[in-house]
């Protein structure tokens, strides 16, 4: 008898299998670097379904499997003529379909050692799948500079940018072809230099990028070497290091070479002759010698002019005050074209 009564309650519960339920899913908001979409494979339905004891319930509907794919490297980008033949899944699982000739094009070392897949490779309904150790973020600025296109909608941040180098490192690309002054990378490196000035020279010196390491040594002229740290001088390397020390000491000497020449003395008159105009000599040497005794590399043509452009007031001689004015005026042109950079 309980026997005939299970098979009844089976047959009852089993007749709401064949209708499928009809569900929605809410908006997921789209990521910086990728988006979710729904797959074209279903997740199983378990068998046979769950049995509760008091009434029938209807049994959990097929639904599809949403995935995130980069919105950038997608399988209708228009990237490339052909479409992708790769998929790279990211260590965050977003998915990036690429090709494998633009991967292999830049890469020494078949990138990584990865490619061409092996027969064992992962063959799903979306190709190859190739699972890679890198994030989305650094896997999305990796692919942007393989492709030499511009991520910088992404904002990346610069510690982001710095993983993403040795990457490509990693990877076999050449950081010399792919972080050329041309490429966008390069300007997007560029861009934190005011801000890590320091951390990006030292990141270009330990990939030997000197066409980023010139620009960026511009905005080092304020910086400290006493407070430079064993770490930091061990990544920066003995000759970029050389080539820093070189561009403080060598604007150094350059200031106090340029500042050493007093105005030039005018013809002697009535109301002002040589020994009237040793005075302004006195004076230029005063404060010349207090601008080179903290001679900086950084120091601004403001800072000159406020501190030479004021012995000006304590002369009586019209004469004397334009030799003055001609004096550093030449001055600050001098030092304007004194070299800023390695």
């Amino acid at each position: 008898m309980s026997t005939c009564m299970e098979n009844t309650d089976w047959d009852f519960v089993l007749q709401f299998v064949s209708e499928p339920l009809e569900m929605e899913f809410s908006h997921v908001p789209e990521r910086p670097v990728a988006e979710r979409t729904h797959s074209a494979v279903p997740v199983q339905v378990p068998t046979p379904p769950d049995s509760f004891t008091s009434s029938p319930v209807d049994p959990p509907a097929e639904e599809d499997t949403l995935v995130s794919v980069s919105t950038t490297f997608f399988p209708g980008a228009n990237i490339c003529s052909h479409p992708p033949d790769l998929v790279l899944l990211s260590s965050d699982s977003i998915f990036f379909y690429v090709h494998t000739r633009a991967l292999l094009g830049v890469s020494e070392n078949n990138f990584g050692g990865l490619l061409p897949l092996s027969s064992k490779a992962t063959i799903g309904q979306i190709g190859p799948v190739l699972v890679v150790q890198e994030s989305s973020t650094i896997l999305n600025i990796l692919l942007h500079a393989v492709y030499n296109m511009p991520c910088s909608h992404y904002s990346p941040s610069f510690e982001s940018l710095a993983t993403a180098l040795s990457a490509l490192t990693d990877y076999g690309v050449s950081l010399k072809r792919h972080v050329d002054p041309s490429t966008p990378l390069h300007s997007l490196l560029l861009s934190h230099a005011p801000l890590y000035p320091l951390e990006l020279y030292s990141l270009a010196a330990s990939h030997d990028l000197y066409d980023l390491a010139v620009p960026t040594s511009s905005h080092l002229l304020s910086f400290s070497l006493a407070s430079l740290t064993d770490e930091m001088a061990d990544r920066i390397g003995a000759i970029y290091l050389k080539r820093l020390f070189f561009l403080h000491f060598g604007r150094a000497d350059a200031l106090k070479r340029l500042l050493l020449p007093p105005p030039h003395p005018h013809a002697p008159t009535n109301d002002c002759d040589f020994t009237e105009q040793k005075r302004l000599t006195r004076a230029w040497a005063l404060a010349s010698a207090y601008l080179a005794w903290d001679a900086r590399p950084d120091l601004s043509t403001n800072a000159i002019e406020s501190a030479l452009a004021p012995l000006g007031d304590q002369l009586s001689c019209e004469l004397c005050r334009k030799a003055l004015r001609d004096r550093l005026k030449t001055l600050i042109i001098q030092w304007s074209a004194v070299k800023r950079t390695i």
